[in-house]
């Protein structure tokens, strides 16, 4: 248990920096024709923020124990591995 919420804390730590420190990120990992390509001028910031936004949330499942019953219905809802 307590193995879980550590972990969970440094993904969201993760996703924190992520958010926190968009142009140190931007300036190792360049930019996302993508993201400037339809999100517009700041696209790619913008989906690095949005990135670490979903990394935190994906951190607080973890230590909350719901990553494993809501990436399960996910799943398990597209593929039909129906209960």
């Amino acid at each position: 248990m307590i193995t879980r919420i550590i972990i969970g804390f440094l993904i969201s730590c993760l996703g924190f920096l992520l958010v926190w420190k968009t142009e140190w990120f931007m300036s190792i990992m360049g930019y996302v024709e993508w993201a400037e390509k339809w999100l517009g001028g700041g696209g790619t910031r913008l989906f690095y923020k949005l990135l670490g936004t979903l990394i935190i949330i994906i951190g607080l499942m973890v230590i909350t124990n719901l990553f494993n019953s809501v990436i399960g219905g996910v799943i398990g809802g597209l593929f039909g591995t129906g209960r």
